[in-house]
This record gives C-alpha cells, sequence and structure tokens, in this order.
C-alpha cells in the first residue's frame, strides 16, 4: 500500500529516465545512478525527456509499486533542474508538482 505522509522521503531524479523500462530498470537506476537503496522507503521520482509523464517508485516492505502520471496536455515545465543527480523534496510540493502547478520551495 502507498502512503503518502508530510514525513515521507522523496527523491526526485533530476535527468530524464527511458520509462520503456519497468520495476527492475528503475531499481537499477537508483542503485547504479543515484547511488540509492530502493528498499529503503524513500519514494523515488522520474520524469520522461518529453516532460509528458512522471512515474513513481516505492517499496511498501512486501514488494515494489511502480506508479505514473501522463498528462493529458502539456507538460511539466515545473520540474526542477539543478547539477546533482538527485534533489529531496517535501509531499505537499510533489503533489503541487503532480497537479502540474508550479512548485515554489521555501526553505
Amino acid at each position: 500500500m502507498i502512503l503518502l505522509t508530510a514525513n515521507t522521503p522523496i527523491l526526485l531524479a533530476i535527468q530524464p529516465a527511458d520509462f520503456r523500462c519497468g520495476i527492475d530498470g528503475f531499481v537499477a537506476i537508483c542503485r547504479r545512478q543515484l547511488d540509492q537503496d530502493p528498499r529503503s522507503g524513500i519514494l523515488f521520482v522520474f520524469i520522461n525527456r518529453n516532460k509528458t509523464m512522471i512515474r513513481a517508485l516505492s517499496y511498501d516492505g512486501s514488494g515494489f509499486w511502480l506508479m505514473t502520471k501522463r498528462l493529458s496536455k502539456g507538460k511539466f515545465s515545473n520540474w526542477p533542474t539543478a547539477k546533482e543527480a538527485i534533489t529531496s523534496m517535501q509531499a505537499k510540493h510533489l503533489r503541487q508538482l503532480l497537479s502540474a502547478a508550479p512548485v515554489v520551495q521555501v526553505a
């Protein structure tokens, strides 16, 4: 079961991912490219090259979940950019991102 709370750790992979891969492919991205343990309880969020789809990978203790959101029109133009491979995000900002609303991060 997916439970997203204010305390859920969330990591965004900044660079676009190849969405042709399935769960095993995203697990490999977490391990090899992001240097993270995919079974750590972190919600990993990825974007495709066209910025029209987002996928999230989560481990619930008994198995992996791979969720997808594809926009009907438009793009996720508010996807963060950074020199790092990953960035952390709070759940409320992820909700804004998924609704395609501008994300404003306050330190």
